[in-house]
């Protein structure tokens, strides 16, 4: 065999070696795809549960006006947030195009507690006069606020649709897809279509 044959004859094997270790990789890819439940919000156990009513509160809104949290006969999304946290700030627009999407059903409702002057401060430099924005010490503890940024999704009748610790526009959005499939979290709804195919295995 010539030395050109040999080196062709050495670069298909290598060429079919690599062929095999990234189809291994792309079977590999696929289990773990499967097996990774998408992240959607941190679900917490304390407060109201979902599916039950929300208590009701009459504030006052920073920027004008008063709010009722909890059956006010539109859906409600409560976001809980901090001047001083910065995962908050970072979720600022996706609830000004949540606010403009869905207003035709939808109030997006800012919250916390603390020194009015520093969230008059916050509102003006952030520019969310447009939102309602309520401080409440009860209204946190009733939620069982621990950690920010926390949101709480209730339907028209005032009932918890969703809720959960938030830190990313995907586990925003995903209070949303929990409510579209009438379960309480993206976690659950993974659990359900798992536990579906292994009962149709």
């Amino acid at each position: 065999m010539s030395p050109l044959a040999f080196a062709v004859g050495a670069l298909w094997i290598v060429v079919l070696a690599l062929c095999a270790v990234i189809w291994v990789m792309l079977r590999q890819i696929g289990v773990l795809y499967e097996r990774i439940s998408p992240m959607g919000a941190l679900m917490d156990s304390a407060g109201p549960d979902v599916g039950e009513p929300s208590a009701t509160f009459t504030l006052s809104s920073l920027t004008g006006g008063e709010v009722m949290v909890g059956g006010a006969g539109r859906a409600q999304l409560v976001f809980f947030l901090s001047p001083t946290c910065p995962v908050c700030k970072q979720l600022l627009p996706v609830l000004t195009a949540i606010r403009a999407e869905e207003k035709a059903w939808l109030d997006v409702i800012l919250a916390s507690d603390g020194e009015e002057a520093k969230h008059l401060e916050f509102i003006r430099k952030q520019k969310l006069s447009g939102f309602p924005y309520v401080l409440s010490a009860d209204l946190g503890m009733t939620y069982r606020v621990q950690r920010l940024p926390f949101a709480v999704l209730t339907d028209r009748q005032g009932v918890v649709r969703a809720k959960g610790l938030v830190n990313n526009r995907e586990q925003l959005e995903s209070l949303f897809n929990a409510l579209t499939a009438g379960v309480s979290s993206l976690q659950q709804f993974v659990a359900t279509q798992r536990s579906g195919r292994a009962a149709g295995a």
